[in-house]
C-alpha cells in the first residue's frame, strides 16, 4: 500500500506536464499587471494530478489489501473527524468562555458605569446644593443690603428731620433774641426819652436832697460838739466824776480779761471731760457729745461694757508662735491694770491688713481699758497747731480712770528720723512734744504704735518702745482658717438664716477652702476678708442668687491676679525697704486643675448648709 501514499514508488515523469515556455503554451501579453497575471494563472487547469489519482485508484482496486487500506483510511478519516469534533468542542467551549468573560466584562463595565453615574449624580447634587446655598446667601446678602439701605435712608431722613428741627429751633431762638433786643432797645429809647423830658425835675430833686443832708450833718456836728464840750468841762471841773469814770473803765477791762480766762479754762475742762480731741478718730471712751451724735452706738458700747471681758484673740487668726506672744501680752496688760502698775509700750510692724488694729481693740477690751485710735497722717496737716493737739490728746487720756490704750496707726508719718529725714519745723516740734509726753512710763496710758516701715522711726522713739512684735502674712494653715471664718460669716450664715437672697450650691466646702488656701499665697487677712465679701456679692448678682463652686474659684483667681498686680506696682524702694520680707512667689493659676482637684475630693454624702456650717465652726 506504500505505493498508494506515494512513498517507495519510483518517481515517474509526469506525462501531462505543461509545455515549456515557448512551445505550445501561449504566453501572457506583456502589458498585463501583476494582479491580472495572477488571475489568469488561477484559471489554468493541471490534469496530471487527476490522472495520477485515477491510476492510484485502479491500482488499489487490483491490490489484495485494498479493503484494509480502505478501512484504514476510514479509520483515519473518523479519527480526523473526532479530532476535528474535539477541536470544534474546544472552540465552542472557548467561545462560551469568551462569552462568559465578555458578559463579566460587560457587567463590570456596567457597574463602573453605574458608579460613575452615581458619582456624577452626587457631584451634580452637591453642585446644585452649592448653587442653592450660594443663591440663598446672595438672597440674604441682598436682603441685608436692602435693609441697610432702608436703615440708611431712615437715618438720613431722621437726620434731615433733626437738622430741620434744629434749624427751626435756632431760627425761633434767633427771632426771639431779635425781638427781645428790639424790645430792650425800644424800652431804653423810651426811658432815655422820659429821662430827657424829666431832666429838670430830677436835677431839682437832687439839689433839694443834698441841701437837706448838708443841713442835717451840720446840726449833728453842732450837737455832738456841744455835748462833748459840756462833758469834758464837767470832768475837768468835777474830780469826783473823773475818778468814777476811770474806775468804771478799769473794772470793765478786768471783767473782760477774767471772762476770757474763765472761758478758756471751761473749754479745756469740757474738751477733756465731755468731748474728745481732734486727733482721736475713734474711741471707746464715753462722752456726752458722742452720745448725742451716735446714741445707738453709745448704748451698744455701754451694754458690752457690762459683759465679761472677751478673749483678746477672739476672731483674730495668727501664727501659733505669734498668738502665744500676744496672749502673754494680753494677760500681762490685764494684770498691770488690776495692780496699778506701769504699762509697756508696744510696736506692731508688718504689712498692711495683718490684724494690728483689730488686736489692739481686742487687747483694750480684754484688759478693761479704753482705747483711742489716731493716725499719724493727721498730724502733719495741722502745722503749728500739731503741738497743742498732741498735748490735748495726752491730757485727755490722763483723765481716764480705767487707763487708755492709745493706738497710733501709721506712726512713722510724723515720728521720722530727725537726722536723716528732711522734715519740716512743725513736724520736728510735734515729734519733740510727743517725746516729752512719753519720756516716762505711765500707769494711765499704754502706747501702741503700728507701722509698715519701722526703720523710719527716730532713735528716741525706738528708745520709748518696750516690745516689738512682727505681724507677718498668714501661712497656709492660717489662710485656711481665715477662709473658713469668712466663708462662714459672709456666705453660710446668711444662707442658713434665709433672710437674704442667698443660696449655696451643694459641694464640699472644706475641700474648697483647703484648695483656695493653697492658691492665695502672699495675701493678707484683709484681702481674704474682701474675698468673702466678693463671694457674697457674686451670689447677690447671679440670676437665682446661688453661689457655685466654680464661682468661688473664679473670684479667688481674680483676687490673686489683682494681688499680684498690686505687688508689681510697688516701687523699688518699697520692695527693698518695707515689703521685701513679705513678698511671696504666688503659685501659677490653673483653673481647670483646681476644679478637677476639688471635684475629685468627694464625700459619700453631700452635707447640707447647716451641717457644713457646723463643720466649719468646729
Amino acid at each position: 500500500m506504500s505505493w498508494l501514499f506515494g512513498y517507495s514508488r519510483p518517481p515517474q515523469t509526469p506525462t501531462d506536464l505543461p509545455p515549456p515556455p515557448g512551445e505550445n503554451a501561449a504566453e501572457p501579453p506583456p502589458n498585463l499587471t501583476k494582479a491580472e497575471k495572477k488571475a489568469m494563472e488561477a484559471y489554468r487547469f493541471d490534469s496530471s494530478a487527476l490522472e495520477r489519482a485515477a491510476q492510484a485508484a485502479r491500482e488499489l482496486e487490483r491490490s489484495k489489501h485494498s479493503k484494509e487500506a480502505l478501512e484504514l483510511s476510514k479509520l483515519q478519516e473518523s479519527t480526523r473527524q473526532q479530532e476535528q469534533l474535539a477541536k470544534i468542542k474546544e472552540y465552542e467551549a472557548a467561545i462560551e468562555q469568551s462569552k462568559v468573560e465578555q458578559k463579566r466584562i460587560d457587567h463590570e463595565e456596567r457597574r463602573k458605569t453605574l458608579q460613575e453615574e452615581t458619582k456624577q449624580h452626587q457631584v451634580r447634587a452637591q453642585y446644585q446644593d452649592q448653587l442653592s446655598k450660594k443663591r440663598y446667601e446672595e438672597q440674604l446678602a441682598q436682603q441685608q443690603r436692602s435693609q441697610e439701605e432702608i436703615l440708611r435712608k431712615q437715618e438720613e431722613s431722621v437726620a434731615k428731620q433733626e437738622a430741620l428741627r434744629r434749624a427751626t429751633i435756632e431760627h425761633e431762638m434767633e427771632l426771639r433774641e431779635k425781638n427781645k433786643l428790639k424790645a430792650i432797645e425800644a424800652e431804653a429809647r423810651a426811658r432815655a426819652k422820659a429821662d430827657r423830658e424829666n431832666r429838670d425835675i430830677t436835677l431839682e430833686q437832687i439839689k433839694l436832697k443834698a441841701a437837706e443832708n448838708r443841713t442835717t450833718i451840720l446840726e449833728s456836728i453842732k450837737t455832738a460838739g456841744s455835748v462833748i464840750g459840756t462833758g469834758v468841762n464837767a470832768l475837768i471841773t468835777d474830780w469826783d466824776k473823773t475818778l468814777a469814770a476811770a474806775g468804771g473803765l478799769s473794772l470793765l477791762a478786768l471783767g473782760v480779761y477774767t471772762a476770757r480766762g474763765a472761758t478758756s479754762v471751761t473749754a479745756r475742762f469740757i474738751e477733756s471731760r465731755i468731748g474728745k480731741p481732734t486727733l482721736v478718730n475713734e474711741t471707746s471712751r464715753f462722752s456726752v457729745l458722742e452720745a448725742v451724735k451716735h446714741p445707738i452706738l453709745t448704748v451698744s458700747r455701754a451694754v458690752s461694757h457690762f459683759r465679761n471681758p472677751s478673749d483678746a484673740l477672739a476672731g483674730v487668726v495668727l501664727a501659733p508662735n505669734l498668738e502665744k506672744r500676744l496672749r502673754d501680752i494680753a494677760i500681762a496688760t490685764k494684770n498691770t491694770r488690776l495692780n496699778g502698775g506701769f504699762y509697756r509700750n508696744l510696736l506692731m510692724y508688718g504689712p498692711p491688713g495683718t490684724g494690728k488694729t483689730l488686736f489692739s481693740k481686742k487687747l483694750a477690751k480684754h484688759s478693761g481699758m479704753e482705747y483711742a485710735i489716731m493716725t499719724g497722717g493727721d498730724v502733719a496737716p495741722m502745722g503749728k497747731d500739731a503741738v497743742a493737739s498732741i498735748h490735748k490728746v495726752f491730757d485727755w487720756a490722763n483723765t481716764s480712770r480705767k487707763g487708755v490704750l492709745l493706738f497710733i496707726d501709721e506712726a512713722d508719718a510724723f515720728l521720722r528720723k530727725r537726722s536723716s529725714e528732711h522734715i519740716s519745723e512743725d513736724l520736728r516740734a510735734a515729734l519733740n512734744a510727743f517725746l516729752y509726753r512719753t519720756s516716762d512710763q505711765s500707769s494711765r496710758i499704754m502706747l501702741v504704735l503700728a507701722s509698715n516701715t519701722p526703720q523710719q522711726f527716730d532713735s528716741a522713739i525706738n528708745d520709748r518702745l518696750d516690745k516689738m512684735i512682727e505681724f507677718g502674712l498668714p501661712g497656709v494653715e492660717e489662710r485656711e482658717r481665715l477662709i473658713r471664718l469668712y466663708f462662714d460669716k459672709f456666705v453660710l450664715k446668711p444662707a442658713s438664716e434665709g433672710k437674704r437672697r442667698l443660696n449655696v450650691d451643694q459641694f464640699d466646702y472644706g475641700a474648697l477652702c483647703t484648695e483656695l488656701a493653697k492658691r492665695t499665697a502672699g495675701m493678707s487677712g484683709r484681702a481674704l476678708s474682701k474675698l468673702g465679701v466678693a463671694w457674697q456679692a457674686a451670689a447677690y448678682a447671679s440670676d437665682d442668687g446661688r453661689l457655685t463652686e466654680q464661682m468661688c474659684i473664679e473670684i479667688c483667681d481674680d483676687a490673686v491676679n489683682d494681688h499680684r498686680q498690686k505687688m508689681e506696682w510697688l516701687s523699688a524702694e518699697e520692695k527693698s525697704r518695707s515689703m521685701m520680707p513679705y513678698l511671696l512667689d504666688l503659685p501659677p493659676l490653673d483653673n481647670e486643675a483646681a476644679v478637677r482637684k476639688v471635684k475629685e475630693t468627694k464625700v459619700k454624702k453631700t452635707p447640707t448648709v447647716g451641717t457644713k456650717q457646723t463643720e466649719v465652726d468646729k
